[in-house]
């Protein structure tokens, strides 16, 4: 795997006012960072469009990158999705008949159209790439899933021959991996028509970690150039957190080495407990050690905006900090190492 530019960046949310923006930005720019993600989500669409023309400006004048969120475009991560407030008869529905209340089904033609929509929204703005953020579609312990919604039924019966079952089994896994992938072709193929770039990051499974089938059944897409996974320790039992960070960056980025493709990995900087705020330090120096060179934080200032901030936000941010310093200065010393034997005599 060639190594790429170190680029470093966070997720930036929970704010809209563009004086208070500016000197956020300021201190992640400060702080040798690259890159900021912003959410467009359907509230920011139709309440703050003009507003976030504005912050991805002020983002680029001040130096960093953007990227757009489509954060609760179509259900949780994010936003419950209030597309579905105009369009009910979009619902995933599970295979035992309920009704997923928040979450859209990725074959409704409503629900591209609108997607597209949300990509011109995106290129108003002026956003040159978006973040698709944790594509994944429900399954219970239990074996049932979504989406079983009469197009998915009808699409299914017509692939397979047969009605689709209420538990999942290997011909609605197959199915599943390739609605995924049918929608993030469709989808960015029409961003890049638009001269957006796109890349997207797959949680690790709740149970096993880093699954390379959600991800690699949409890495075929053309015109996603970019893919990662956000290997949140916090919520698993028992974990180390350099090696379940390394380990599933180092199963990420052969995925990405396999399809061609540029990556990004994950930093938790949310929900950290008290006194746990310097395993974030050996997080960022485990995805590095791992081979990463595109490593973001989410959210800026321990997402202190959220219900699900850190408990200590400001010491939280600390430690995102110092973990990229710290490093910013390994990628200096192993550039400086190279140097030094090339030309040294």
């Amino acid at each position: 795997m060639e190594l790429q530019p170190l680029r470093l960046g966070a997720a930036y949310h929970g704010n809209r006012m563009l004086h208070h923006a500016q000197e956020d930005l300021r201190d992640i720019m400060n702080h040798g960072m690259d890159i900021v993600v912003h959410m467009l989500s359907h509230t920011d669409w139709d309440r703050h469009l003009e507003r976030m023309k504005d912050m991805i400006r002020l983002s680029e004048d001040i130096g960093l990158e953007s990227w757009i969120d489509n954060w609760g475009l179509g259900g949780p991560p994010g936003d419950k999705s209030f597309f579905l407030a105009y369009h009910p008869e979009a619902h995933q529905i599970l295979s035992n008949g309920e009704t997923d209340p928040v979450r859209a089904c990725l074959n409704a033609d409503s629900f591209r159209a609108f997607t597209r929509e949300w990509i011109d929204a995106v290129g108003y703005i002026g956003g040159k790439t978006i973040f698709w953020d944790e594509p994944h579609l429900p399954v219970r312990p239990d074996g049932t899933y979504a989406c079983a919604c009469p197009v998915c039924r009808q699409k299914f019966s017509e692939r397979y021959g047969y009605e689709m079952p209420e538990k999942m089994n290997a011909d609605v896994y197959r199915f599943r991996l390739d609605t995924l992938a049918s929608y993030f072709t469709e989808v960015t193929d029409y961003s890049a028509s638009k001269g957006i770039k796109n890349t997207v990051c797959v949680a690790p499974d709740p149970k096993t970690g880093f699954d390379p089938d959600p991800l690699g059944s949409i890495c075929g897409a053309e015109n996603l150039g970019n893919i990662g996974t956000d290997p949140y320790w916090i919520g698993y039992k028992d974990v180390d957190p350099y090696q379940f960070v390394y380990e599933n960056t180092k199963k990420s980025l052969e995925l990405s080495d396999h399809f061609h493709k540029d990556h990004n990995i994950w930093i938790q900087a949310y929900g950290i407990p008290l006194d746990r705020e310097d395993e974030i330090i050996e997080a960022c120096e485990a995805a590095y050690d791992a081979g990463a060179r595109t490593i973001l934080a989410w959210g800026y200032y321990g997402s202190e905006s959220n219900t699900y901030a850190a408990r200590n936000p400001e010491k939280t941010w600390n430690r995102v900090c110092e973990g990229f310093r710290r490093i910013r200065d390994l990628e200096h010393d192993r550039i400086l190492a190279e140097k030094r034997a090339r030309y040294a005599k």
